[in-house]
C-alpha cells in the first residue's frame, strides 16, 4: 500500500518537536541494554526517530543483538520517552510506570493486542527523560498530520477492508471496556462510584484547562462555556466505570491487514464510564472529517458514523449506551483544550501567531460551538 496525501492550502502540517542528538541516544542507549541484560555482546543497531515523534513524547525505534547461553538473539524494540519539561510538553504529567501497568493489565486480561512491555527507566540519567522499552509490532498507522481524511492507505482502502477496521477498532474499544474488575487491577487510577468517577474526570479535565494557562492567564471563553454546558446537562445516572482507553482514536491503533496489531498510546487511561471513550472516538474521526470538507475534500464520510460505531459497540458487548450528546460535547471540550495547548507550544515556537479570539486557540472552535448551541447534528450526510 502506497500512502499518498493530498494537503489542502491552509493545512499547516509544520509542528516544532525536540531536537535529540541520535549519536549520543545510540551510545547510552546500548550501554543501558549491556546491563539489562548482563552482557557486553549486546549491539543496539539501525536506531532512528520516526518523523512524528516529538509532541506528547518521543519514540525511539532500534534493534538489539546478544548472545545468550551460547545462542544469538535479537529484538526489534522501542523506546518511547517522556517529554522534556523544557519543550512545553502538552501535558502536565506523564507516568510511564501508570502506562506500563495499564499496557499488562491489558494484555493478561484481555484480546486487545498491546505490545509487551520489556523495561522502564526511570531516571532521567540515561536518555535525559525516563522512559519504557517495549517489543516493535510492524503495521500502519492512520496519521494525523496531515490527517488521514485527505489521503492515504485508508483512502486507498476498498469498501470492504475499511468496513473491517471499522469493525475491528470498535472491537478494541469492547474489549478494553469488557475487562473485569478494572479498579483492583489498577488501584493507581483510582476507585469510586459510577457518578463519581465521571465527576473525578471532569474535575481533572477542569484542572488541566487551569494548567494550561498557568503562564499567560489566558481564559478561553468557549471552553468555559462548555463547562458550564456539561454541568447544565449532566446525566442522570452515569454508567458504571470501566477501564478507558482515554485517548480512543485510530490514530493510536496500527493495523495490519486492516486489522489492529498493537493498540498504543496509554497516557490518558482512566476509570471512567465507557461513553467517554466511545465519545472521543466519533467525535475524532468526525473532527477530520468536517476538516477535510472545509477543504472541499471528500474524506472518509462513510467511515466511523455515530450510528454505526454505538450499533457495532452495543453488538460486541451487548451493553446500551447512554447520554452520548453529553459525552461528545465532552469529548469536544477536553479536545479543545488540549488544542489550546498545543497553539500555545505552536506560538512559543514560532510555528504560528496568536490569534486575535482566544476561542481561535481551538482548532475545532466553529465545531464546539455548534454543539453547545444545539446547531451539530451528527446524523449521516
Amino acid at each position: 500500500m502506497t500512502a499518498r496525501s493530498v494537503v489542502p492550502s491552509g493545512v499547516n502540517t509544520d509542528v516544532t518537536t525536540t531536537a535529540t542528538d541520535i549519536a549520543t541516544l545510540h551510545r547510552s542507549l546500548e550501554g543501558w541494554i549491556r546491563a539489562r541484560l548482563a552482557t557486553s555482546t549486546a549491539r543496539v543497531a539501525d536506531l532512528r526517530m520516526p518523523t512524528e515523534s516529538g509532541m506528547s513524547s518521543i519514540s525511539v525505534l532500534f534493534t538489539v543483538e546478544w548472545d545468550e547461553h551460547g545462542a544469538r538473539h535479537h529484538a526489534d524494540l522501542v523506546a518511547r520517552l517522556a517529554p522534556e519539561s523544557t519543550a512545553l510538553p502538552v501535558f502536565p504529567g506523564y507516568d510511564l510506570e501508570r502506562q506500563a501497568a495499564v499496557m499488562r493489565v491489558v494484555a493478561a486480561h484481555s484480546t486487545v493486542p498491546v505490545p509487551r512491555v520489556r523495561w522502564i527507566e526511570s531516571s532521567s540519567d540515561i536518555l535525559g527523560q525516563p522512559f519504557v522499552v517495549m517489543d516493535r509490532v510492524e503495521g500502519v498507522v492512520p496519521v494525523d498530520n496531515p490527517p488521514y481524511v485527505f489521503g492515504g492507505w485508508l483512502h486507498e482502502a476498498t469498501p470492504t477492508q475499511r468496513d473491517a477496521l471499522q469493525r475491528g477498532s470498535v472491537d478494541v474499544l469492547a474489549g478494553i471496556h469488557s475487562i473485569p474488575d478494572p479498579d483492583s487491577l489498577l488501584p493507581e487510577l483510582g476507585r469510586g462510584a459510577a457518578d463519581d468517577a465521571l465527576r473525578t474526570h471532569v474535575d481533572n479535565e477542569r484542572a488541566y484547562y487551569e494548567w494550561t494557562r498557568r503562564e499567560d492567564g489566558l481564559r478561553i471563553p468557549l471552553l468555559e462555556r462548555g463547562f458550564d454546558w456539561l454541568e447544565e446537562h449532566w446525566p442522570d445516572a452515569p454508567s458504571e466505570p470501566v477501564l478507558c482507553w482515554g485517548d480512543s482514536r485510530i490514530g493510536n491503533i496500527m493495523y495490519r491487514d486492516f486489522a489492529p496489531a498493537a493498540v498504543l498510546d496509554w497516557e490518558l487511561a482512566a476509570l471512567a464510564p465507557r461513553e467517554v471513550d466511545v465519545g472521543w472516538f466519533i467525535f475524532f474521526h468526525r473532527m477530520f472529517q468536517d476538516m477535510a470538507e472545509q477543504f472541499d475534500q471528500p474524506g472518509l464520510p462513510h467511515l466511523f458514523r455515530r450510528a454505526d460505531v454505538v450499533a457495532r459497540y452495543e453488538e460486541s458487548t451487548g451493553v446500551e449506551l447512554h447520554d452520548l450528546d453529553f459525552y461528545l460535547v465532552y469529548a469536544a471540550v477536553r479536545h479543545g483544550i488540549i488544542m489550546s495547548r498545543i497553539k500555545r507550544r505552536s506560538i512559543h515556537f514560532g510555528d504560528s501567531a496568536a490569534p486575535s479570539d482566544p476561542d481561535e486557540y481551538i482548532l475545532h472552535h466553529h465545531t464546539l460551538r455548534r454543539m453547545i448551541d444545539g446547531e451539530y447534528s451528527w446524523e449521516a450526510k
